[in-house]
């Protein structure tokens, strides 16, 4: 596996985090979120980067990046909780749609985080594929005592997960094809930061 960035990659990520200074400062500059940019792309797409998101209605992230139509494949789920639905949407992106970048963006306040800090190691009726995702970063480990850094760590158990379960996504990266950032958004300050 590669840690060196494609400059494509680079050049992507400099893009979507200058974007993210836009939203912070209340000065986005999108201008492709209309029917005329649908249009154009009704038979295509080009996404440059694809994001695995929560799916907090505080964290979307065409906004936090100042995005507008096509520029983003994103994939949203509670706590990016990744399993078999998540992880194959990620490896279409890569493979099909040839992103040459991958956001993690785990975020602040996660109800996700709180829950399964909660009650760990229970596993109730409901919500257990979530758990079964993020159980693991607590395993051997126990309870954090703050739920914005148990999100980090998520996050970075959540590139482990793929780069373990999925020979598309890691062959990419070591073909240096794709970039992973893993990254964390702030609500108090609007700020997406690399970990």
């Amino acid at each position: 596996m590669t840690n060196k960035i494609p400059d494509i990659a680079q050049k992507e990520l400099t893009k979507l985090l200058n974007g993210n200074k836009n939203f912070m400062n209340g000065t986005p500059s999108a201008n492709n979120m209309c029917l005329k940019t649908l249009q154009k792309l009704a038979l295509y797409q080009e996404p440059y980067a694809c994001v695995l998101s929560c799916s907090d209605s505080r964290v979307v992230p065409e906004i936090i990046f100042d995005c507008g139509i096509g520029e983003l494949f994103v994939v949203r789920v509670a706590g990016i909780a990744v399993g078999p639905n998540v992880k194959e949407s990620i490896e279409y992106a890569v493979k099909k749609l040839h992103v040459p970048l991958l956001i993690l963006l785990g975020h602040d306040d996660c109800g996700v985080m709180k829950y399964a800090n909660e009650i760990y190691p229970e596993m109730p009726e409901h919500f257990q594929s979530i758990l079964k995702s993020v159980y693991p970063v607590i395993d051997g480990k126990g309870k954090f005592d703050c739920n914005n850094e148990f999100a980090r760590k998520h996050t970075v158990w959540v590139e482990d997960y793929l780069l373990k379960n999925s020979s598309i996504i890691k062959n990419a990266l070591d073909e240096n094809k794709l970039y992973i950032a893993k990254c964390h958004f702030n609500h108090d300050t609007g700020e997406v930061s690399l970990i």
